[in-house]
């Protein structure tokens, strides 16, 4: 690990945590941004390894510049808000440090991040998560625990565990970013996750009905009901 990035409005506070960051020197390059826009700009850039991002923000909030992103960085907040406030988001962040920031808190929270790496290179492929956001609950969930995109108009519902929300991604979109080899596209209105396939059922007009460990019953068009006789040679 050797770039991260410093995203808050405050000229202050985002040089106190720099100089935090200097003093801990795990970090070769350290770059700093004052808002969303100038964040994403540097993001695409730099490609840092972790993001200190604070919430509250100029133009977009900490929460909106997650939402707008394709790619989700570790993050790591920096934040005034209470830690009342901040454990009524259900989110899994690597960790959230409080202001004023202290050396000793931050370099806790970097300590975790660390312990994050090391179970990431254990495995052949990045962990890959996007940014969810419904009312005031917010997840960084990963692709892999995703069984459903469903459309809803220029939307899509994502479903993961017990959850159901939306996301501000259109179903065309996300089947030309998602990984063809995982996701599926099994009709117009929904993409599914081929690990979640509990068993294939042939449905009527040689369609086919695919059930999913979850239980849900999917009836896939008849197209793609082609497709995947192929892909699972039936």
């Amino acid at each position: 690990m050797s770039i991260c990035l410093v995203v808050e409005d405050s000229r202050l506070a985002r040089k106190e945590i720099i100089q935090i960051l200097e003093e801990i020197d795990l970090f070769e390059e350290i770059h700093e941004a004052a808002n969303g826009e100038d964040a994403k700009a540097l993001l695409e850039k730099h490609k840092p390894d972790v993001v200190f991002l604070d919430i509250q923000l100029p133009g977009m909030n900490g929460f909106e510049f997650l939402e707008s992103l394709d790619q989700i960085p570790k993050v790591i907040f920096t934040t005034a808000y209470d830690e009342y406030a901040i454990k009524s988001f259900d989110y899994n962040a690597i960790d959230y440090v409080l202001k004023p920031i202290k050396k000793e808190r931050l370099e806790k929270a970097i300590a975790k991040l660390n312990i994050e790496e090391s179970k990431t290179k254990r495995t052949d492929f990045p962990i890959q998560q996007v940014f969810v956001r419904d009312g005031e609950k917010c997840w960084f969930v990963k692709l892999s625990d995703i069984r459903i995109f469903e459309s809803v108009g220029n939307y899509s519902r994502i479903y993961f565990e017990e959850n159901k929300p939306l996301i501000q991604r259109s179903l065309n979109y996300l089947e030309e970013a998602l990984d063809e080899a995982t996701f599926f596209r099994v009709n117009r209105q929904q993409i599914i996750n081929l690990n979640y396939i509990e068993k294939l059922d042939t449905w009527f007009n040689g369609k086919l009905k695919i059930t999913l460990k979850t239980g849900e019953e999917i009836e896939v068009s008849r197209r793609r009901s082609n497709q995947i006789k192929q892909m699972f040679s039936l």
